[in-house]
């Protein structure tokens, strides 16, 4: 044999039928066509009377195979795409109640403030909100908790102005004035209301006798304490509305 036979060395090695070794990848229009057929002779295998050769087709009675496109491939991504931008899009959506105040983040600053009602921002992580209770009335309780039973000794026990230590409980009540302060200036609100009502109290009681306080001061007392909360808690920009303290109890201990 020649050595410039151009079939020397390609003969033998798949039975002489196949695929020679060195040739190229298969095409994938062919591969899709191949795949096409293979379905469509499965599905009229499984038609009552198997496939007939009056029925249009490509000879066996089976449809002709559906052609590979790659607009159809693209296109179908582009629906993909388009349906999760949308709901993307739609996460934006979120309502605000009577009795809330909806703040607007963009990348974790504050943007806007809301009204109620039914909202739009832009989605995350662009945009954030937070929802504020501005109606409700928040109480903080000093010297006990839950029932004047419950007494809390290192809150209640204060020392009067002629060197008396006497027991006093108390509760304050609070409502939000501003939203935007109260959220971005506290890093625990209640905490802070209670150390300032609790210094208020002490530095009054300590300015006054212990039949002032426990009797005819009460009511007095209680109304100078809130005053002095009020300005500190201006002070450092809580924007949180002192509306009430009460005396509970108030006695020698």
């Amino acid at each position: 044999m020649s050595l410039n036979d151009p079939q020397w060395g390609n003969r033998g090695g798949d039975g002489g039928g196949g695929r020679r070794p060195n040739q190229g990848p298969p095409d994938l229009e062919q591969l899709w066509r191949d795949l096409n057929r293979r379905l469509s002779g499965i599905f009229d295998r499984k038609k009552p009377g198997g496939p007939r050769g009056d029925e249009p087709g490509d000879g066996g009675g089976r449809p002709p195979p559906i052609p590979f496109n790659f607009r159809f491939l693209g296109g179908g991504i582009g629906v993909l795409l388009a349906l999760v931008l949308v709901v993307w899009l739609a996460s934006g959506f979120y309502i605000v109640d009577e009795s809330q105040r909806g703040l607007v983040l963009q990348f974790g600053r504050y943007k806007a403030s809301v009204e109620s009602g039914l909202r739009w921002r832009l989605p995350y992580p662009i945009q954030s909100h937070e929802l504020v209770n501005v109606s409700g009335v928040r109480t903080i309780e000093i010297g006990y908790r839950g029932s004047e039973k419950n007494k809390v000794l290192k809150e209640a026990l204060m020392l009067t102005d002629d060197e008396n230590i006497i027991n006093i409980q108390f509760a304050v009540q609070y409502i939000l004035k501003d939203p935007v302060d109260y959220i971005f200036n506290n890093r625990n609100p209640d905490e802070a209301v209670m150390q300032v009502a609790e210094t208020a109290i002490r530095e009054i009681v300590g300015k006054n006798r212990m039949d002032f306080v426990l009797y005819e001061g009460r009511e007095q007392i209680a109304v100078s304490a809130a005053k002095l909360m009020q300005d500190v808690l201006d002070r450092y920009k809580t924007g949180i509305l002192i509306s009430k303290v009460t005396m509970q109890n108030a006695q020698p201990p």
